[in-house]
């Protein structure tokens, strides 16, 4: 394990996970070692996770002098772990106890943070507590659980006395959303992964001043991330928001079916709104409750556009796309629900991708913007311009769906070996409507009075030539081209995409 000398000495160490940017991890316990963040369900896959293993813990060396376990003591560690990396700005997370210290640098160093995630975190750094009366009211939001009775029980055998080893393996269940064997296991590894003498120290007397460092934070001008569970006790949701309040620039976002640990609950749901916060290129906005993903290129007084991808993909597989059209024009490239960085509710149509699209237009302001849109996405967008004519500008549908009754229809799909970048829900969902559409859908099409470009992909591709010929006749002022590359034109050939959708004229 790497190693660098900290401001008193110490020799500390850290972990590396991961590839792209780095993101510096502090990790809880407090005083645990830092093993237990684990890859944080993925999250490596999107940045190099450096993993400090906090002074007396894990690889790292004790210090000659135990106060400095205190949490206000260890800000230094992480100045100084910044400068061994030679980062001008580090993207920094803080787990739990962690997120104190995190909180910490962010007030000393305001002008050294470029981002700020604070998972699951305690609110002791801004004054923000849980007492014990507050966490056992907080932990009956599990009380439907089979374990639920015997655990609660456990907790009324703890006293003044309760060795912390033996405190932490009694509220164990409550500190996540499922007490499967996967959190049982994660659960049962503190025992050997913390610095015992040391936890009490990391909250010692004198460790925070909330009112200068609330004070501090206001010089903070980086984006703050709060991640809270639906399920955790210690920060509920509640005080996660008390808690992000103190941030200048932060948002709430409350992770469904969650504890504490939400990377053990829920990897996917963990990893998507952490990676999409911390890419530069990736905004969000809520629409009906659901957090949408986009990318978004070109100047800002630029006509806008709005790329729509198909099932299964996201917005960067309109990358060459986005490249051409941004030169002259405000690009806008969701991930619709289910797909990419974007939520996953479990609730999937191409009526509902319909009332999301429009709900994202409107939530960014882009009514009249040009919208092109592929397969399930100009299904969506299809159905869109028929129900709110004056929402979409122009249109431009690669190979949608027509909504004719599939003959022979599609058979039961069978879902894939191993992890998706979708949810596998989307597609029977969706097979089941194009195999019995709505009958309005296919008769709807002449309501449409946005100037249509309808795109096909010749007989190589697996949708009907025919179905696709036939929408386009049914839309009043709309276009029909060919371009010979089966169903994926603009991935395919991009460049025959992009000559017929500018001879269209965006």
């Amino acid at each position: 394990m790497p190693q660098f000398t900290t401001y008193d000495g110490t020799e500390l160490a850290y972990r590396i996970h991961g590839e792209g940017e780095p993101l510096v991890c502090l990790a809880g316990g407090p005083m645990r070692d830092a093993a237990y963040l684990g890859d944080l369900g993925g999250l490596a896959a999107h940045r190099t996770l450096i993993l400090l293993d906090a002074r007396g813990t894990g690889a790292s060396a004790e210090p000659a002098d135990p106060a400095t376990y205190r949490c206000d003591r260890q800000v230094g560690d992480v100045e100084a772990l910044r400068a061994h990396l030679g980062l001008d700005r580090i993207d920094l997370l803080g787990h739990s106890a962690g997120g104190n210290l995190a909180t910490l640098y962010a007030a000393a160093h305001p002008e050294r943070i470029r981002s700020l995630v604070l998972v699951t975190s305690a609110g002791r750094a801004v004054g923000v507590e849980t007492t014990d009366e507050e966490w056992d009211k907080a932990v009956e939001i599990l009380a439907d659980q089979p374990w639920y009775p015997e655990a609660r029980a456990a907790l009324d055998t703890i006293g003044p006395d309760t060795p912390l080893p033996h405190v932490l393996e009694i509220v164990a269940p409550f500190a996540y959303g499922r007490w499967d064997e996967a959190a049982q296991e994660h659960a049962a590894a503190v025992q050997h992964q913390m610095r015992w003498e040391a936890a009490s120290a990391y909250h010692g007397e004198g460790a925070y001043d909330p009112e200068p460092t609330r004070h501090a934070l206001t010089r903070l001008a980086a984006p703050v991330l709060v991640l809270a569970g639906e399920y955790d006790a210690g920060p509920t949701p509640a005080k996660a928001a008390e808690a992000a309040s103190c941030f200048p620039h932060a948002e709430l976002v409350v992770l469904p079916g969650a504890g504490h640990f939400p990377w053990v609950d829920d990897a996917d749901a963990f990893v998507r709104p952490v990676a999409a916060f911390l890419d530069p290129e990736v905004r969000t906005v809520t629409v009906d409750g659901v957090r949408l993903a986009y990318r978004v290129r070109g100047s800002h007084d630029a006509p806008p556009v709005v790329l729509v991808h198909g099932r299964g993909e996201n917005s960067t597989t309109w990358t060459h796309v986005v490249e051409d059209l941004a030169a002259d024009h405000r690009v806008y490239a969701v991930d619709l629900r289910g797909h990419g960085l974007s939520d996953r509710p479990g609730h999937y149509g191409f009526d509902v991708f319909r009332d999301e699209l429009g709900g994202f237009l409107k939530a960014l302001g882009l009514t009249g913007a040009t919208v092109v849109a592929h397969s399930m996405g100009a299904g969506a967008a299809c159905l869109l311009a028929q129900r709110q004519p004056g929402l979409i500008g122009r249109l431009v549908l690669e190979e949608p769906p027509a909504f004719v009754p599939l003959d022979p229809p599609r058979p039961p799909a069978v879902r894939p070996e191993g992890p998706l970048g979708f949810d596998w829900g989307i597609v029977p969902s969706t097979d089941a409507q194009l195999n019995a559409p709505d009958p309005g859908w296919h008769a709807g099409l002449p309501a449409i009075t946005a100037p249509t470009l309808v795109l096909a992909g010749g007989p190589s591709s697996h949708v009907p030539q025919d179905h696709v010929s036939s929408l386009a006749a049914r839309v009043p002022d709309a276009r029909l081209v060919t371009i010979e590359a089966g169903h994926l034109l603009h991935t395919d050939r991009p460049d025959a995409f992009l000559a017929a959708v500018r001879e269209f004229g965006l």
